[in-house]
C-alpha cells in the first residue's frame, strides 16, 4: 500500500547512487535490445506506429455481463489486446483453509493458443503461471476477504488475444468481473504499463513496442484510496526516469479506474431497464 510517492521516494533509496536500477521481477523470453528502437515504432516526430502519442493510451473498450453462465465476468479491449474474465463464487471451500475466517480468492490466467507467440507448451505454461501468481497478488488487497468466510471465489481470465500490456489489462478486467459478481471490494484496481526507450517513455506498450524496450513498469493501484497494490518493474532504467514513469502510471490508472466506475454504472442502469 501507501501513496505514489512513498514508493517513488523506495524506489530511489533503492537506486542509490547508482545510474541505472536493474530488476529482474518479470521472466521474459524476448530479447532486449538496447539501443535505438527501429523507426517502425517511433517515427523522427514521435509518433508511435499505431498512431498515438507518447504519452498516450490506446483506446479501451470494457463491458461487464459477458459470460452468462458465471457469477460475473467481464471484456476488456485495449488496443490489440482482448481478455475476458469470468468469476464463480463465493462457494463452499474444499481445502482444509475451510474454517479459516476469511475467504480464498483463487486467480488462473491461461491464453489462447493462438493468442501468443511463445512458443510450446512448456514456455505458455510457465507464462500463464506467473501471470496467475501476479493476478492474485495485484487483487488480493482489494477484496474484502473476510466478507466471505470459510469460501472459495475463482477468477478465470482468458487472453483471447495478446497485444501488448496483458497482465494490466487482465488485472483491470478482473477487477471489474468481481465488481460485477458482487465481491466486496475496498476499491476497484485498475493497472498500466510504462516502457523505457532511452530516455524516453512509452504509456501502455503495444507487444511490438515491448519486444524493444529497455525496461518496463507495471502497477496497479486502488485509485480512490491512491494506494499501489502491485509494481513490477523489469529491465533496466536509468534513475532519472523512474519517479517519472511511476507518476505517469498512476495519472493513467485514475483515468481508467473512471472508466471503469462509469462501465459499472452503465451496467447498473441496463439491468434496471
Amino acid at each position: 500500500g501507501g501513496g505514489g510517492g512513498d514508493v517513488a521516494t523506495v524506489l530511489m533509496m533503492m537506486m542509490g547512487s547508482s545510474s541505472k536500477i536493474q530488476t529482474y521481477a518479470v521472466a521474459s523470453d524476448r530479447l532486449l535490445l538496447n539501443g535505438a528502437p527501429p523507426p517502425t515504432i517511433i517515427s523522427p516526430d514521435n509518433v508511435r506506429s499505431d498512431g498515438r502519442a507518447l504519452r498516450q493510451c490506446r483506446s479501451a473498450f470494457m463491458q461487464t455481463g459477458a459470460v452468462n453462465a458465471a457469477a460475473g465476468s467481464a471484456y476488456a479491449e485495449f488496443g490489440q489486446t482482448k481478455v475476458i474474465v469470468s468469476v464463480f463464487g463465493p462457494r463452499e471451500s474444499k481445502k482444509a483453509q475451510a474454517f479459516s475466517d476469511i475467504g480464498r480468492l483463487n486467480c488462473n490466467v491461461s491464453f489462447t493458443t493462438f493468442a501468443t507467440t511463445v512458443r510450446g507448451k512448456a514456455g505458455q505454461g510457465l507464462q500463464e503461471k506467473e501471470y496467475s501468481s501476479m493476478l492474485y497478488r495485484a487483487l488480493e488487497g482489494a477484496v474484502a476477504l473476510h466478507t466471505f468466510p470459510k469460501t472459495t471465489v475463482d477468477v478465470f481470465a482468458l487472453v483471447i488475444q495478446s497485444g501488448g500490456g496483458d497482465l494490466p489489462v487482465t488485472i483491470s478486467c478482473a477487477s471489474l468481473a468481481l465488481a460485477d459478481a458482487g465481491i466486496v471490494m475496498h476499491d476497484l484496481v485498475s493497472a498500466m504499463s510504462v516502457g523505457c526507450f532511452g530516455k524516453m517513455l512509452l504509456l501502455d506498450s503495444t507487444l511490438q513496442e515491448e519486444g524493444w524496450q529497455d525496461g518496463g513498469l507495471m502497477v496497479a493501484t486502488m485509485p480512490s484510496r491512491n494506494e499501489i497494490t502491485q509494481l513490477i518493474l523489469s529491465g533496466e532504467w536509468p534513475s532519472s526516469r523512474l519517479s517519472e514513469a511511476l507518476q505517469l502510471c498512476l495519472d493513467a490508472c485514475q483515468k481508467l479506474g473512471e472508466i471503469m466506475r462509469d462501465c459499472l454504472k452503465e451496467a447498473a442502469v441496463r439491468n434496471q431497464t
